[in-house]
């Protein structure tokens, strides 16, 4: 399915390529300071099937516990956090779902991750496949 996403004040615009019903939802530290709430829902989109049509994002490149690292795409306008992706040659790209245009389309996410940190009154489905941690 083709999305077209855009940060809050439309200087960057993006288009990619997502399988609908892949939607996650993190609930770890790193997500919820990052997105300013109690978790965040993402969508991957191969790197060959997107392409930024507006606008350069700012990045921030964040240190996991693990210490893996990831570029952090952001609208150095409005705040509004866009992407995620592999430091160099990404394979694929996190898409923020509140970005995208199309999001009610998505469907009910597929899983959760980092569980343990999820807040007492989030509830997602029984249906939601769900993880402690990193699967």
């Amino acid at each position: 399915m083709k999305v077209e996403g855009s940060c809050y004040c439309g200087a960057i615009e993006y288009e990619a390529q997502v399988q609908p019903g892949t939607t996650t939802v993190c609930h770890c530290a790193d997500c919820q300071a990052q997105s300013g709430s109690a978790f965040r829902a993402n969508i991957a989109a191969s790197a060959d099937g997107f392409r930024l049509i507006k606008g350069q994002p700012r990045t921030y490149t964040k240190t996991a516990a693990s210490g893996n690292q990831r570029l952090l795409a952001f609208c150095e306008v409005c705040g509004s956090s866009l992407y995620a992706c592999a430091l160099e040659n990404p394979q694929s790209y996190s898409l923020r779902i509140g970005t995208l245009k199309q999001r009610q389309e998505l469907g009910t996410p597929q899983r959760q991750i980092w569980t343990r940190r999820r807040h007492d009154w989030v509830g997602l489905p029984d249906s939601v496949e769900s993880f402690d941690g990193q699967p």
